[in-house]
């Protein structure tokens, strides 16, 4: 049965250039914010819209060593962009399916509300570190990597 845990964050940037590295960009805005995880990643099939295939190619001492994800969500009007991890990642920590959507509102001209979902199940036990409660932590992060990096230009 699949579960799904919500958060949110407010974030000090336009909401217009958070969706452009959130869902265009983030294939060389993600190596940058996340230098310590990410190696590079790659399209691996479709335009960046639904149906898209992406792998996520992680640094040698990370494990797994990569995350293949497809874009299941992508409204451009509501600003909403769904990831499912397809390989690898998450999958290979216990789960059996996860998914990621964020959502973008405007709340003032510099100042933008991010609502996550992350949607997930599993077979058995899971480690602690692959808990909803912690993968949204490094979802979270991420954010804040990404507007740190649209205000200053540096992650």
């Amino acid at each position: 049965m699949i579960k799904e845990f919500n958060t949110q964050t407010e974030l000090s940037v336009r909401l217009e250039a958070l969706w452009a590295v959130l869902s265009k960009d983030f294939i060389t805005v993600a190596p940058k914010v996340l230098p310590h995880i990410v190696k590079d990643v790659q399209v691996i099939e479709g335009d960046g819209g639904v149906g898209t295939i992406l792998i996520f190619n992680f640094l040698p001492d990370v494990s797994p060593s990569y995350q293949r994800e497809k874009i299941t969500e992508f409204d451009e009007a509501s600003h909403e962009i769904g990831l499912q991890v397809i390989e690898g990642g998450y999958l290979s920590q216990g789960l059996s399916y996860y998914k990621t959507t964020f959502k973008l509102s405007a709340m003032e001209e510099e100042k933008t509300l991010v609502n996550v979902k992350i949607s997930y199940d599993h077979e058995s036990d899971i480690e602690e570190k692959v808990k909803p409660t912690k993968t949204s932590q490094s979802t979270l992060l991420y954010l804040g990597r990404l507007e740190r990096y649209l205000l200053t230009g540096t992650a």
